[in-house]
């Protein structure tokens, strides 16, 4: 047994499984691109307030899933890594003054998120998410645009079932009413609240919609519905969300027990589901407006919506759906040798070809020829470069390694040849 081992609740991305994760941000990277959203790095790390003003006291990332760092520093700060993406870009668009900008200003990062949480399938303690986020609109039509934009990722990505389930959960002006509402029911059902959940009822009710407690299933089902309580602005911002949505053609679900897990969300909120995998554990990502987050950072009110689509979940369902994606390439040859101890000639050819672009590697093992050729059979090269005595006329054996041919190639004709063949000619 190895001594050391990564930490639980994380893992090691072995190079057979990176393609797909390339792919899979690619897509992202592309679509953020010519959707005209731009490229954005916050640290790892924030202040603590920054997420327990932002994203609330009163959640399971704050209460239970924050990963806190002790500073060697005199200042006073604590710090925490990040759990989600959207507090921290809020902070650099208050802190680089971005509100001069043009508005809305769309940013998007990719990254590791941290959360101390139980781990179990799709749930790590270090994940990825694409983050994306549109400051300085409160219009309804960039709630379809983000929508609509994180549909045709993973479409994009490989995954043709996923749905969207669309909600709205109001704004200070209408939820107060619903909530004193939603706490006089949760009341009236107290004995059979969980201890948690009673905990929740005083500090935020609202939370109790969407609990992963079990039990609370059916009590959430005979629930007031927030939807049914939005007041008139409220109520006209999510049917026009939905008339931009059908615009668009994006098909959705409104799931009046939608409320997302944060406390920033204001109106829209959304989530994204392979169909028919439902449930506190099966969202692939979601989002939602947060129209009073900026100003609870330091800036003035500036509304604001985005997403946070989870990778790792992604790369879960592909597996699971058999979807096809990249795979590890081979190099299209390798460099090998007659003589067994001239490796400098086999590093100056590949290296020569590496120049051109060309994926070759050169057998540096000083070891017979027949070894050198079984070994680039193994690693899956379409070609054998073979060194020997025709090196002083200029001319190297080429072996094609799938169909067991060799012929002499000119050295100077080889990076036109290795394209060729590398392109599928």
């Amino acid at each position: 047994m190895p001594t050391y081992r990564a930490p639980r609740g994380t893992r090691d991305l072995l190079p057979a499984e990176r393609p797909a994760w390339r792919h899979v941000a690619d897509v992202a990277r592309s679509l953020a691109h010519v959707y005209g959203y731009r490229e954005i790095e916050t640290p790892l790390f924030e202040q603590v307030d920054v997420f327990e003003r932002g994203v609330g006291a009163v959640t399971d990332i704050v209460e239970k899933e924050l990963f806190r760092l002790q500073p060697r520093t005199e200042d006073g700060e604590t710090w925490a890594l990040r759990p989600e993406g959207t507090a921290g870009v809020v902070r650099a668009y208050v802190q680089h003054g971005m509100q001069t900008w043009p508005q809305p200003v769309k940013l998007w990062l990719l990254g590791p998120m941290f959360r101390y949480d139980r781990p179990q399938a799709g749930r790590y303690r270090e994940f990825w998410q694409w983050d994306v986020e549109a400051i300085g609109d409160a219009g309804p039509a960039v709630d379809a645009e983000i929508v609509e934009l994180g549909l045709r990722f993973y479409d994009q990505a490989g995954l043709d079932d996923v749905e969207v389930l669309l909600n709205s959960i109001g704004d200070p002006a209408c939820r107060p009413a619903y909530i004193e509402r939603l706490v006089a029911f949760y009341r009236d059902h107290a004995d059979v609240l969980p201890p948690a959940e009673r905990h929740r009822l005083d500090a935020n009710p609202l939370r109790l919609l969407d609990s992963k407690d079990p039990g609370m299933a059916a009590i959430n089902a005979t629930a007031p519905r927030l939807v049914d309580h939005l007041c008139e602005a409220c109520a006209t911002h999510f049917t026009e969300v939905q008339e931009h949505l059908d615009a668009l053609g994006v098909p959705y679900r409104i799931e009046p027990g939608l409320v997302r897990g944060l406390d920033y969300y204001t109106r829209t909120a959304f989530e994204y589901y392979r169909r028919g995998r439902e449930g506190q554990q099966q969202a692939l990502g979601g989002g939602g407006r947060y129209d009073g987050l900026v100003e609870l950072l330091g800036g003035k009110h500036t509304p604001g919506i985005g997403f946070a689509l989870g990778l790792d979940r992604v790369i879960l369902a592909l597996e699971e759906t058999g979807a096809e994606v990249p795979t590890e390439s081979p190099p299209i040859a390798v460099v090998v040798g007659a003589d067994p101890g001239a490796t400098a000639e086999r590093l100056r050819v590949a290296t020569d070809l590496r120049a051109e672009g060309l994926n070759v590697r050169a057998d540096l093992g000083v070891r017979k020829l027949g070894r050198q050729l079984e070994s680039a059979a193994r690693e899956g090269a379409r070609f054998a470069i073979i060194l020997g005595d025709e090196l002083s006329e200029g001319n190297v054996q080429v072996r094609d390694l799938e169909a067991a041919s060799q012929k002499v190639v000119a050295i100077d004709d080889l990076p036109a040849l290795l394209s060729r063949k590398s392109q599928g000619g």
